[in-house]
């Protein structure tokens, strides 16, 4: 199908689109930063960030160019001194008078100090490097908030005992407006869906809600709330709170999730049946296929048969970058060992039964070179009873990799016009 007919007419219920394009034979990858795998995707995303104003081409280049390839402590070294040159230049433009000049610098500090907190663990001192970077991430954030012209309101949503905390962005202009719910992955930061897609729908007439939910970011590091995978004990507590919000039009409510997101969201709208569409970037079927794509033959035989003890030894004993990997990923799950997390993660599936209950008008996003859940987005997409789309990115594009970072333009299009089709219609 063209990429013309993307957001024009009705939305067939097995419709796809995919764009053939290829690249020229022997043209080198010229976006390829590192020859590890994880920084090299964090690379890219950054430079995808450049489109909303959180991050910049040249500090991004600069930075990317005092790393050591391989190594995360360098990662987070280099990158906390670029937050700190640019946070000062935010706060120097603030003692100024410059309000424009340091929400826009202070927005970038944010951004550049939360990358630092995603790989704390690979520093001499973790929890110091995450208390430090994550608590000025905080304040810029916070502050360049307090600095735009349509401020939101912060959020503290009820939750078993405890709260979400958590934004809404007002829709410009008066009257009742539709709203978009925003959920996160396993890590990023709030600022990471905010000025995202985000700040796009605030452009497009949409109230925004972001959050974070158990296991991210304030509920881990503050609260000590870890993940959980029947998520749609969180989504109804949310929907129930943002319904009694001001500008809040209950029969034109969306949600937009990223990454593992895709899991939750995909989890929670089998049971939430309150939106009228949602946006999966990427689809998620089963969590733990990551994890196990990560072990040897021997540590799977190991975690098949059962044995505790044995596992969770030959993980101990892991060169110090994988031990790292695993180490960083099993934080949110608050298990007490390796051995367990594995099995934890393994509750964190979409099955036929659970997809069957999903009625929400519903777009999986499935791009090239997706790394982490790859072959996901199609069987979830597959297992999809309700009115869907399947949207593919690809590489000749630019459009590759996991939640196509550094394709925020085209996806937005793709995404919001989806979206707005759909909130159009409930308003009728």
């Amino acid at each position: 199908m063209d990429n013309s007919d993307l957001g024009h007419g009705a939305w067939s219920h097995e419709r796809e689109t995919a764009i053939n394009m290829s690249t020229a034979p022997g043209t080198a990858n010229r976006s390829t930063f590192f020859a590890d795998a994880r920084m090299n995707s964090m690379a890219r995303a950054m430079l995808g960030r450049v489109y909303t104003g959180a991050a910049d081409a040249g500090e991004t280049l600069t930075t990317i160019d005092r790393i050591t390839d391989g190594d995360l402590s360098s990662w987070a070294r280099e990158w906390e001194a670029t937050a700190q040159r640019v946070d000062s230049i935010g706060r120097d433009c603030l003692l100024r008078g410059h309000e424009i000049s340091a929400r826009n610098a202070l927005l970038r500090a944010a951004t550049y100090y939360a990358t630092c907190t995603l790989v704390a663990d690979a520093c001499e001192d973790p929890d110091a490097v995450r208390m430090r970077t994550f608590d000025a991430y905080r304040r810029c954030w916070e502050k360049y908030l307090g600095l735009l012209d349509n401020k939101p309101v912060p959020l503290e949503i009820p939750y078993e005992g405890t709260t979400l905390p958590g934004w809404f962005f007002a829709a410009p202009g008066e009257g009742v407006k539709p709203t978009l719910v925003m959920v996160n992955g396993a890590d990023g930061a709030t600022s990471y869906l905010w000025p995202g897609y985000g700040s796009e729908a605030s452009s497009r007439g949409y109230n925004v809600v972001v959050f974070d939910g158990p296991g991210q970011q304030r509920m881990l590091f503050e609260r000590g709330v870890p993940f959980r995978p029947d998520w749609e004990h969180v989504i109804a507590p949310v929907v129930d709170f943002v319904l009694d919000l001001p500008g809040v039009d209950a029969q034109q409510m969306a949600l937009y999730a990223v990454s593992q997101g895709g899991y939750w969201a995909a989890r929670a709208l089998a049971f939430e049946h309150r939106f009228v569409a949602a946006v999966l970037d990427d689809g998620v079927v089963n969590v733990s296929e990551a994890w196990h794509a990560a072990l040897s033959p021997n540590l799977k035989a190991l975690l098949a048969d059962g044995e505790r003890d044995a596992f969770n030894a030959e993980i101990e004993r892991l060169p110090a970058a994988a031990k790292l990997m695993f180490t960083w990923r099993a934080k949110p799950y608050a298990c007490p060992t390796f051995y367990d997390t594995f099995h934890a993660a393994a509750r964190y599936e979409i099955t036929p039964d659970i997809a069957a209950q999903i009625r929400t008008p519903l777009l999986v996003a499935d791009p090239e070179q997706e790394g982490y859940f790859a072959g996901q987005p199609k069987r979830l997409y597959d297992m999809l009873t309700c009115e869907k789309l399947r949207v593919r990115f690809t590489e000749a594009e630019g459009a590759a990799g996991h939640c196509e970072p550094m394709a925020r333009s085209l996806a937005s299009q793709r995404f919001f016009d989806f979206l707005d089709d759909h909130v159009a219609l409930a308003a009728e």
